[in-house]
This record gives C-alpha cells, structure tokens and sequence, in this order.
C-alpha cells in the first residue's frame, strides 16, 4: 500500500495517512536459529514420552541431555508456541469469565458402539527444518479413523474450519468433541457445527483424557513418521502426511480393532448400519409407515492444493476416503508467525 518511488507523496506522509509505522516497511523476518529449533524439537520428544513435564523439569531435562543452559521463560515461550501444556491436576478457585460459549463433555454420556457417534479433533506442532507448522485432524471416535487433516503455518481457525468442511462433506456425526482452543470456540467454528445440527462436546481445562484419542493419534504419527524425516518445506510435509493417513487409515492394523484398519471398522460398520436401515425403511414403506434412510456415499475425494497453488481433486476408491486441505503461506515457509 506504500509505494517507496512515489515523488508527490513522502514515504513518511504515506505511513502517517495509513496509520502504519515507518520502520515496518524495513522490517525483514529473521529465521528461527538452529539452536531454537533444536531445543524445541528436543521438547516435542520429551513431551510426548511424558506429557506430565512441566517447564522447571523441563528446563532440567535440556540441560541433561542436550548440555544446555537455557532460561525458564525461554522453555515456558516455546511450549506455548508449540500449545504443549504439562497435565496436571489444577485448582478451581475461582470461576472465569464467560468469554466464549462453553459446553459439557459428552463423552461419558453416549453409547459408542458405530461409527459417526463421535468425532474428536486436535492440533500439534510439527518441525520442520527451518521452522515449523500445525497439523489438526479429525478423527472417529469408534473407528480411530482420520476423515480429514490440514496443516498451517500460523494458529488461526480458518485451516481447522477447512478440515471440518471436508470431513463434513462425506458424513456428519451426533457429536463433535475437541479442547477448548480458541480455534473450536471461535463463532464461525460452533456457527458451522450447529448449522449441521451437530452436538458440541469439549473437554474440561486441564483434562487432556478426556480427548485421550488423538493424543494418541499424535504419539503414534510423530514415532512412525515425524521424528523420522526432516521435511525442508511445507509442501513436503503435506506429501509425507498424505502417504502416512492413507497408510494409517488402510494398511496399519489396530489391536484394539481386534487387528482390523480403521478404513475396514468406519467403512464396513457404516456400509452395514446404512444397509439396516435401508432394510427398515422398505419394511415400513410396506407397511405403509414413514422412513428414513441415510446411506453414505459411495464416492469420495481426496482434495489437496499443488505447491503453484491450483487446487487439484484426485477420485480415490472408497477404501481411501481421507481428505486434506493445507492452509500455507509460501512465503513464511521456515519463518517464524508472530
């Protein structure tokens, strides 16, 4: 909006007009330092072994292990870019201020015996070499199946609205369950839930069991596929995502889905509860009674957007439903967001 060659306007009228500080326009965004990103890897590790570690043991711990002095704060900063939070039993003594809207946890109150009851969603930080980025999924609660995945360099709701859109787009569930993030208490967020009649379920402060699901979604992608690689951009993060969920969701067994993938328990479950009821709406349409029938697709897409930006669909066979949406800046690839 600034334009430096313009001989009527000085650059310094130009900033006061716009109300814009002149040493913005110099400004040049520094890349986070090797040591910076080292450490925080280093606390990624450790806080996924032991997700109880708080910012004083975990100061101790980098010190230990990577023979390295760093200030409390400095730890406290980077975990709270990273969103990592020590579970701890916490104190009520007082009650916040009702700032958003809250909502109970559901989770106890619902028989999950299909797939489609319960969806649950989550964020992580994943490295990368010069920087790092989020990655939100969304799960099914019964199936431990990923219906959709997006990734951000910045902690915004507009890639988590993305992720609920595609998930959306095959399905819709009783209950949506999730943290309470300022990404899934925005109003656009619960706006978009509660226009599909969706329940909103999220978990109490401090209650990281609650969602206990994708956090072990997030221990189990980061030691099969994240602390394996070093991705140098974006764009090749969301390729090493993309065959690791069409890997997780048909070709890795679960022992607690009796060594069956979620692909078979989501899609087979739901090919036989949509079968029942089309079975019950021709017994009372017979009958002469009214029905209903809610059948899934049989189609699904995989939509994923191209490193030049032109947004390419790619037809997958029902077995592969998964779907992504990336949400990049191209230019702040390895910079650090404010």
């Amino acid at each position: 909006m600034v334009d430096k060659q313009d001989n009527q306007v000085s650059v310094r009228h130009q900033c006061e007009l716009l109300d814009v500080l002149r040493q913005r326009l110099y400004y040049k965004p520094k890349p986070i330092s090797h040591e910076t990103l080292s450490v925080m890897d280093f606390i990624d590790r450790r806080f996924t072994e032991h997700p109880t570690l708080g910012v004083d043991v975990m100061v101790e711990h980098v010190y230990r292990d990577m023979r390295l002095v760093v200030n409390h704060k400095r730890v406290r900063r980077l975990m709270r870019t990273m969103g990592l939070m020590a579970i701890y039993p916490k104190p009520r003594t007082s009650i916040p201020a009702a700032v958003y809207h809250k909502y109970p946890c559901l989770l106890g109150a619902l028989t999950i015996d299909r797939p489609d009851v319960i969806w649950c969603s989550d964020i992580t930080y994943i490295r990368l070499k010069g920087g790092f980025m989020y990655l939100v999924a969304i799960m099914d609660y019964y199936s431990r199946y990923v219906l959709s995945w997006s990734v951000s360099n910045s902690l915004d709701s507009l890639f988590c609205l993305d992720a609920l859109d595609e998930a959306m787009r095959s399905s819709t569930p009783q209950v949506f369950h999730s943290d309470q993030g300022r990404q899934y208490t925005s109003s656009k967020f619960i706006d978009a839930l509660n226009a599909a009649k969706v329940k909103i379920s999220m978990s109490g402060k401090g209650r990281a069991f609650d969602n206990i699901l994708v956090e072990r979604l997030w221990r189990t992608v980061k030691y099969e596929e994240i602390y394996l690689h070093q991705y140098a951009d974006g764009h090749e993060l969301i390729a090493s995502l993309e065959r690791y969920f069409e890997y997780y969701n048909n070709r890795r067994p679960h022992r607690s889905l009796d060594y069956r993938t979620p692909a078979e328990v989501y899609l087979g479950e739901r090919t036989t509860a949509a079968s029942g009821s089309a079975a019950a709406a021709n017994s009372d349409e017979l009958l002469g009674g009214p029905f209903s029938s809610a059948a899934g697709p049989s189609h699904t897409r995989l939509y994923a957007n191209e490193p030049d930006g032109v947004n390419a669909t790619i037809a997958i066979e029902a077995m592969e439903p998964i779907v992504t949406t990336a949400t990049l800046n191209e230019r702040n690839f390895g910079i650090e967001n404010g």
